[in-house]
């Protein structure tokens, strides 16, 4: 039971306002109408809303509920296809519900089809499900509500989505071979250090002789790892949750933020990166019909990077005090080159901010993807050089000795 507030006419045409406890908003709407009353508005009162979205059991059950990013792409292109041909809200949840593929999906999109019908919108109701439906996406549907255009929001939504599922894709893509050769030379190293080097060490054990600095170095790495590689194998796993614990914070967040835009190749790619995404959400939004304002502040959100949306925050107040969008984004150049201010500059003038900055992110796609087949074609040779340094460091150390054993045995 909810609490369901009501504007309603009475018999003899007068107003009456007021509170009733039903489970539903169509429950409510028969109770009113059992008293002989006309239902003018009806809905759930905010308290209820608040305490609902807080419910520690509704969190719990909402956290288990998850669906994946491509059937999040084929539910907002399918309501956006089902509002543009005329089909209310309610009703097109209704039909998505009962053709999605997944317990999990059909359970969040009869949640959305619930709370819509007990009168609440379809951003809140989305925000109820922060795991599926990031910030920037209830932020557009608030957007396309508000406007009168949602189902044309929709239709860009699963448009961006597709772009940066690709995206998302070609950066995974590149960095596979690198994390695999780093993960092998890893597992050689452990290897050399605990099977391999042991049964040398034996050998030079016999004949009492000093060892070179570098053989003496290794075999005590490798006596430290048979003899504690137990324990820092668990403090390295420790260490490794108490800083994703620390890093889920905001300072946490920042800082390694930070530190990865400071990185000599990763840094700009990151940057260029959040550029793409700010510049499609932007044109996207505006394109659709959003202010400005409103478009720059959940472009903002997109962006990833939450140093480099804090460099956003002069702009959008540049804009609101009415300067142009090309001189409020000089304030950004660590997002945005010159050469993006000016072409920004040219649209302005000529009204076509919303293609221009589509343009822009399409040809910043590219070069992304040029930098990262740059960047992983010299990560490989690279890391083979790290793998081939690390063994044959190894190598020479435990070979060294062997030249001197001749002397020992005469």
């Amino acid at each position: 039971m909810a609490p369901y507030r009501y504007r309603a006419l009475q018999p003899t045409g007068t107003v009456m306002e007021g509170v009733v406890e039903a489970p539903s908003r169509q429950d409510a709407c028969r109770q009113l109408d059992g008293r002989g009353l006309i239902p003018v508005k009806v809905e759930c009162d905010a308290a209820a809303k608040r305490q609902a979205s807080s419910s520690p059991f509704a969190l719990r059950f909402r956290k288990r509920e998850r669906v994946s990013h491509a059937v999040l792409q084929e539910f907002t292109h399918q309501l956006s296809s089902l509002l543009s041909a005329g089909v209310s809200l309610s009703r097109a949840l209704q039909v998505l519900s009962g053709e999605a593929a997944s317990s999990s999906a059909q359970a969040i999109w009869k949640g959305l089809r619930d709370l819509v019908l007990d009168g609440w919108s379809l951003a809140d109701a989305m925000s109820r499900y922060p795991h599926v439906f990031s910030s920037v996406y209830i932020a557009m549907v608030r957007a396309g509500e508000t406007g009168g255009f949602l189902d044309l929001v929709l239709e860009q939504i699963a448009e961006l989505q597709a772009r940066e599922r690709e995206l998302r894709s070609r950066v995974m893509t590149a960095l596979i071979y690198p994390a695999v050769l780093l993960a092998l030379a890893g597992v050689v190293l452990t290897f050399l250090l605990v099977f391999f080097i042991p049964r040398f060490t034996l050998v030079f054990d016999t004949f009492d002789a000093a060892l070179p600095w570098i053989t003496q170095v290794i075999v005590d790495a490798s006596e430290l790892m048979q003899q504690y590689g137990l324990f820092l194998a668990a403090l390295l796993i420790i260490a490794a949750i108490m800083s994703k614990r620390w890093l889920d914070t905001e300072a946490g967040r920042r800082f390694l933020d930070r530190k990865m835009l400071r990185l000599p190749l990763f840094g700009p790619l990151k940057a260029r990166f959040a550029m793409t995404r700010f510049c499609r959400m932007f044109g996207t939004l505006v394109g659709a019909g959003v202010p400005l304002v409103n478009s720059l502040m959940v472009a903002r959100e997109s962006i990833g990077s939450q140093t480099l949306t804090d460099t956003l925050n002069t702009t959008v107040e540049g804009v609101q005090k009415g300067e142009s969008l090309a001189s409020s984004l000089r304030a950004c150049p660590e997002l945005f080159p010159s050469s993006v201010i000016e072409m920004v500059s040219v649209a302005e003038e000529t009204g076509r901010i919303d293609k221009e900055f589509l343009r822009v992110a399409a040809a910043a796609e590219k070069e992304l993807d040029r930098r990262l087949r740059t960047t992983v074609s010299l990560a490989e040779p690279l890391m083979l050089f790290l793998i081939a340094g690390i063994i044959g460091v190894v190598f020479i150390g435990m070979v060294l000795p062997i030249f001197t054993l001749q002397e020992h045995i005469k």
